[in-house]
């Protein structure tokens, strides 16, 4: 296909395009003329994959261009070239180590994740993902504010967690190659975040009717 028509079944016009492909954001297509190149369904699905991370997730340029070098490094598995992508997003604020809540914080976070059973704390050994500041800094809010966030309070937000990570990947699993599976991974985790956040909020809302309402 040409680029007009690669624009038209992306939804991204083709000055965007031209753009993503400046960025190494887009692998170039093949050359046919002089000032002409075909683009095929490789750059279409990746196309899509971009417009996920930049124009609904809002991931900086610079983001993406670092989770689609993880989504093309053949030297990696499946769990390893999503952990590297999904890293690659951007996260929260990393903990305020002059804050003294953010040692209660670590503690909860460390304790939490060895109740769970999840090897993502420094002291599993293995490297400390993005996320394990995110959970210590949002303990250390709790904490300062005087919120519940003991291990106790937070293990069956965790286990429900579990759940839908497994419901997560087995909807990545329909796609059919590893490569494929791991890019609607990335995908999927930037898209489907607001989608958790509107059901929470509706199951609250829909739960509170169920115990206060007419009260």
């Amino acid at each position: 296909m040409r680029l007009a028509e690669l624009s038209a079944r992306s939804g991204v016009s083709t000055a965007t395009i031209k753009y993503y492909l400046r960025e190494g954001l887009l692998p170039p297509g093949r050359r046919v003329t002089a000032t002409q190149s075909e683009y095929d369904g490789d750059h279409l699905r990746r196309l899509r994959l971009v417009r996920a991370l930049i124009q609904v997730g809002g991931v900086p340029v610079a983001s993406a261009r670092e989770v689609l070098a993880a989504l093309a490094d053949e030297d990696l598995d499946r769990n390893e070239r999503l952990g590297r992508a999904v890293w690659s997003l951007p996260h929260g604020p990393a903990p305020d180590e002059d804050d003294p809540a953010t040692e209660v914080g670590r503690r909860t976070a460390d304790a939490l994740l060895e109740q769970l059973g999840w090897g993502h704390g420094p002291a599993s050994g293995e490297p400390v993902a993005p996320a394990y500041g995110m959970l210590v800094t949002a303990i250390a809010t709790l904490s300062r504010l005087g919120y519940p966030c003991s291990t106790e309070d937070l293990e069956p937000y965790g286990r429900a967690m579990e759940q839908l990570a497994r419901t997560d990947l087995d909807l990545v699993e329909r796609y059919g190659t590893p490569e494929e599976q791991v890019a609607a991974a990335v995908a999927l985790t930037v898209l489907y975040e607001p989608v958790l956040l509107s059901l929470r909020r509706l199951a609250e809302a829909e739960e509170s009717r169920r115990r206060f309402g007419g009260k």
